[in-house]
This record gives C-alpha cells, sequence and structure tokens, in this order.
C-alpha cells in the first residue's frame, strides 16, 4: 500500500474480486508449454518454438495477473483478511518448499547411510569384492567414470558469506521501511539483490569448475545426481528469491508500500531467509560430510 492510501481503506471486511479472465489464460499458456515439453521429449522438431511461446504467454499472463492484485491493493481494496490470506498462504508455499527440499535430502541420506551399507555387505562383496563403502563413490564396478567430489573451499565458502550477508542487509532494509528511512530501504535491498545476483555467478563458476576439472557430472552417480539436484534447485530458488526482491524494490522506488503496510517485501524477506537457511543444510551436509 502506498503513502498515499489510507490503511485499510477497504468498507468490506473481505475483497471479492470480480471474476477474471487470468486462470484460463495462464491453464492455456500451461497446456501450450507442457504438450510442446512432451512433444520435444518424442523428437519433434517444432516442439521448442511451442515451449517458448507457452512460457511467454504464461509470463505475460502473470504479468497482468500480478499487475491487477497491486492495483488493488494500492486502491485501498484489501483489509485486514486479504492481508492475513496472503500470510497464510505464504507461509504454506513456504512449508511446500521445506517438504521439497527434505525429499532431496531424504534421498542424499539414504544414499549415504543405508544404500552404500548395503553395497558393502557380505553377499554383495563376493559380487563385487573391491567395492568400499566410501562416499564419494563411484558404484559397484565402477560404472560411472572416475570423478572427484567437492570440497567447502573456496567458492562453496565464499557462498555461503555471501547469503549470510544478504540476509544481514535484507533485515536491515527491512527495519529501515519500518522507521520510513525509503531512500535506505531501497539501497540496502539494492544491496542484498546485488549479492544473490553475485552468488548465482559464483555458482556458475563452481560448476564449470566441476565439470571440466573435476569430471563431476549429473550422471556421476548417485553423488553426481544428488549434488547438482539440491545445488541447482537451491540455485533456482535463489534466482526466484532475487526476481521477488527485485520487484518489490521497483515498487519501493515508485512510492509503493508504507512503514505499516508492506507485505509483498515481508513475504519476498520471508522466501529468502528460507533460502539462506537451505543453504546452510547443503553448506554443511554436501560439502563438508
Amino acid at each position: 500500500m502506498s503513502a498515499h492510501t489510507p490503511a485499510h481503506a477497504s468498507s468490506s471486511p473481505y475483497f471479492v474480486p470480480q471474476p477474471s479472465r487470468h486462470p484460463i489464460t495462464a491453464a492455456i499458456g500451461l497446456l501450450c508449454m507442457f504438450f510442446s515439453l512432451a512433444a520435444w521429449l518424442n523428437g519433434s522438431a517444432l516442439a521448442p518454438i511451442g515451449v517458448a511461446v507457452g512460457l511467454l504467454w504464461l509470463l505475460f499472463v502473470l504479468w497482468q495477473w500480478f499487475g491487477d492484485a497491486i492495483s488493488e491493493s494500492e486502491g485501498g481494496k484489501y483489509g485486514k483478511l486479504v492481508d492475513g490470506s496472503y500470510r497464510w498462504s505464504m507461509s504454506w508455499f513456504i512449508f511446500s518448499e521445506v517438504m521439497f527440499f527434505g525429499a532431496f535430502f531424504g534421498a542424499l541420506f539414504y544414499a549415504r547411510e543405508f544404500a552404500l551399507d548395503m553395497l558393502s555387505n557380505v553377499n554383495t562383496q563376493i559380487i563385487w569384492p573391491d567395492f568400499a563403502s566410501a562416499w564419494p563413490n563411484n558404484g559397484p564396478a565402477d560404472l560411472v567414470s572416475q570423478f572427484r567430489g567437492m570440497t567447502p573451499w573456496p567458492v562453496p565458502t565464499i557462498n555461503t558469506a555471501l547469503l549470510l550477508t544478504s540476509g544481514a542487509t535484507l533485515t536491515v532494509s527491512h527495519h529501515a521501511l519500518r522507521e520510513n528511512h525509503r531512500k535506505k530501504a531501497c539501497i540496502w535491498l539494492g544491496i542484498t539483490i546485488l549479492l544473490g545476483a553475485t552468488f548465482l555467478f559464483c555458482q556458475g563458476y563452481e560448476y564449470f569448475h566441476a565439470y571440466n576439472e573435476l569430471n563431476l557430472k549429473l550422471t556421476s552417480g548417485v553423488y553426481g545426481s544428488t549434488f547438482f539436484l539440491l545445488t541447482g534447485f537451491h540455485g533456482f530458488h535463489v534466482t526466484m528469491g532475487g526476481l521477488m526482491l527485485s520487484v518489490v524494490l521497483i515498487r519501493m522506488l515508485r512510492g509503493d508500500f508504507t512503514a505499516e503496510h508492506h507485505f509483498a517485501f515481508e513475504g519476498a524477506a520471508w522466501y529468502w531467509h528460507f533460502v539462506d537457511v537451505v543453504w546452510l543444510g547443503l553448506y554443511v551436509v554436501v560439502y563438508w560430510l
């Protein structure tokens, strides 16, 4: 809500929007994208164009949809009940993301604590006498090409410092907004976004190093698959979080939000702090243990 809009200006306890075209148009874009993706997997030459068209269509619909929601908020149509529903929705969304990463952490734990132990017992030693239950592992009979595992130095540690610092700068920005120091809030939020972009650049360099110098790939057994899935999806979430914060920064620069009402900022901040916490788990489990 902008500074020129009174807080909770809606006279209704809950805002009920008019019928919208956005759900059906978004569904059309998704259908086009996923049908084209299926055709792509089956060798269709024109399928990549369909995927691109469907994705661009979906992004255009989301641009309009979020724009309508922002206009409704800035128009004073959202009261306390709508604000509460947004908070619960964001909370459950983050919970679903916790479960998403929990599945990958669980797969890594199973591979290390159970699968390796089963492959190294007495019975399998008859089949694969040279197999050792060490981590990382090339698998029985060296089914994948030789590779070297990742270490925490120096890029992962640098990335840890970058994300922890970004969490601190985001908190400073939030406190500045609550104190109505808009310029200070924008500066610190911009620094947060820059730190996130630097993290992604360093992760790209790390992947280049892994592929070309360590021969570590997505096909490098369970170690390679869990490493790239965990760190890759985390990088994707950093990208999404950076986009959220960028939209928030643009809105702050144009005068949206007040010191008391700025859930778009808070929701994006919750998501960013969640991404920070997930990285700490990755840093310990993937790089150190």
